[in-house]
């Protein structure tokens, strides 16, 4: 009884250190709940066409990983971070969008990628074919073939493009322009040679030959030139060296093709940086061998960050008077979650909203549809009870049944499975916060798998209020071209723009949030009685 005692007095008195005062003030929340319900009152629909469209991507970036996203941002502001509010939250209209492909509950990038670019949902490791099309058979490719709203919009005299912080030649942008029943054709040499004799090519030769894209920005300079060809970065590393045994030089062979208009190929921020928007038709900036770096890794004297390289696109494209449609991927948000290295995941979707927030300080939202989603999830949990402001890469204030902590970012399966003789690791010691943390996952597994829950989609600007409800995934490509006067359904040509209202504010104020020294042993006991 005393225990029990002792522990509520210490619960009690380590949540109260972390209350805000106004907070405890249920004015504070009247006041707060008023000013969102005007906001949504006084918002009117924008009805017109979208000259530009604006499509950030973060591949993995199920809801789990935005909240915990939106709580290391306020952190590394010092803040408590519950309350941080990201600029993809300040987005009016939301809703949620079904992931699965046409063969499996849960999905990979490419079937997504194809679902929300082309319109048509496929199976599992196949981009840019319907599902008639099977994985890996390159007899049922041809005629089943689905072409991106990129393509839409080029067709409709737009100028278009992508961003990706993966190599260009991925899932997610080869969904922009290549048709492959396997997305794991990059290049030549990944092609077997029976899938060759029936007519199958790779993707990297796709990114010339299929569509003509204004802006390619990302990795993947290995997949471009000759096998063996030294890379510019790292001569003496075997693994960058050119992949392709077919001989060609595409990147040589892209800049031949611009005869006529100025096309800049760069590798490197030097050469990136001195490219002039105003003067530049055509720009391929392919700055890793395979993916790029995570962002917290980055080398910025080498390479831009995701927020730069969008900044850069946007400059190039919005001198067409016919507007502009661009897809900007946070990629390796996904790859930290197959790692298990939620940091890096989290650390990539904040540079993913900030490259938002660039996007829309760079256009007119009464002109500009701006949608962020994700593709899938993972199996990404956030739990444990941790006390309000607590670092979101820390430990839960909660001990387990055999009396040893745990982290509040967990995962359902991956590598960091690491139950030895039927006990968990004693981490009471370890730095859970390093970006190198594999977090400890219940099943083992070389990677982590996706998730197959709902991902969000957010909107804003004209039409923005089509992307309701719970949707298909393949709806978006639908509404977007709809949004547009792209594509297929042109009922909305003619449209003027209507401006619409937004008064979503974000809430800037500081926060302080005590050091606070937690009694995890003596907590676990009676919050199990409580909270179960």
């Amino acid at each position: 009884m005393k225990l029990a005692i002792l522990t509520l007095y210490l619960l009690a008195l380590l949540s109260s250190t972390t209350a805000k005062v106004e907070e405890e003030n249920p004015e504070f929340w009247r006041a707060q709940g008023a000013k969102a319900l005007q906001a949504a009152l006084d918002r009117k629909l924008n009805t017109g066409v979208a000259k530009n469209i604006m499509l950030f991507l973060g591949d993995g970036m199920g809801v789990t990983t935005i909240t915990a996203a939106r709580i290391l941002k306020g952190q590394m502001n010092n803040q408590s971070g519950e309350e941080t509010v990201m600029t993809m939250d300040t987005f009016p209209h939301a809703g949620l969008v079904k992931t699965y492909s046409v063969d499996f509950q849960i999905p990979d990038s490419s079937s997504t990628a194809t679902a929300y670019l082309c319109g048509v949902k496929t199976n599992l490791n196949t981009v840019g074919v319907n599902a008639a099309g099977r994985n890996g058979i390159c007899k049922t490719q041809k005629g089943n073939e689905v072409t991106s709203i990129l393509k839409w919009a080029k067709d409709a005299g737009k100028s278009v493009g992508f961003v990706t912080t993966t190599r260009v030649q991925h899932a997610t942008p080869a969904a922009v322009y290549a048709h492959s029943v396997s997305r794991k054709w990059y290049s030549d040499a990944d092609v077997p040679a029976s899938a060759k004799k029936e007519g199958c090519t790779d993707i990297a030769s796709q990114l010339l030959g299929n569509m003509d894209i204004d802006v390619i920005i990302g990795g993947g300079r290995k997949y471009m030139t000759p096998k063996g060809t030294r890379d510019p970065e790292y001569p003496q590393d075997l693994a960058s060296r050119g992949k392709r045994v077919d001989g060609r030089d595409l990147i040589t062979e892209w800049q031949k093709m611009k005869v006529g208009k100025v096309a800049r190929y760069v590798w490197n921020r030097t050469d990136f940086d001195a490219v002039d928007p105003d003067t530049t038709d055509y720009l391929m900036a392919l700055f890793e061998p395979g993916d790029m770096r995570y962002d917290v890794e980055r080398d910025p004297t080498m390479d831009p960050s995701i927020a730069e390289t969008t900044e850069k696109a946007i400059r190039i494209l919005s001198k067409n008077p016919k507007g502009f449609f661009l897809l900007v991927e946070g990629g390796r948000i996904d790859q930290g979650h197959h790692a298990s290295r939620a940091s890096m995941a989290l650390h990539e979707t904040v540079a993913l909203d900030d490259a938002v927030t660039k996007g829309l300080e760079m256009t007119k939202e009464e002109e500009t549809l701006t949608l962020v989603t994700a593709d899938h999830s993972h199996a990404f949990s956030f739990n444990g009870y941790p006390f309000r402001g607590q670092n979101i890469l820390g430990k839960s204030p909660l001990y387990g049944k055999d009396m040893l902590p745990y982290t509040t970012l967990m995962y359902g399966n991956g590598p960091g499975y690491k139950v030895v003789d039927n006990k968990r690791p004693d981490i009471r010691n370890v730095d859970t916060t390093s970006n190198d943390y594999v977090q400890l996952a219940a099943v083992p597994l070389d990677t982590e798998t996706h998730g197959g829950e709902d991902v969000v989609v957010l909107a804003r600007g004209p039409m923005a209020h089509l992307f309701h409800g719970v949707q298909e995934q393949s709806y978006l490509a639908h509404a977007m071209a709809y949004a547009a006067c792209v594509g297929r359904d042109l009922r909305h040509c003619g449209h003027t723009l209507q401006s619409s209202t937004n008064n979503d504010g974000r809430n800037t104020a500081p926060s302080v949030v005590s050091s606070i020294s937690l009694v995890p042993a003596l907590l676990t006991g009676l919050l199990a009685v409580f909270l179960h």
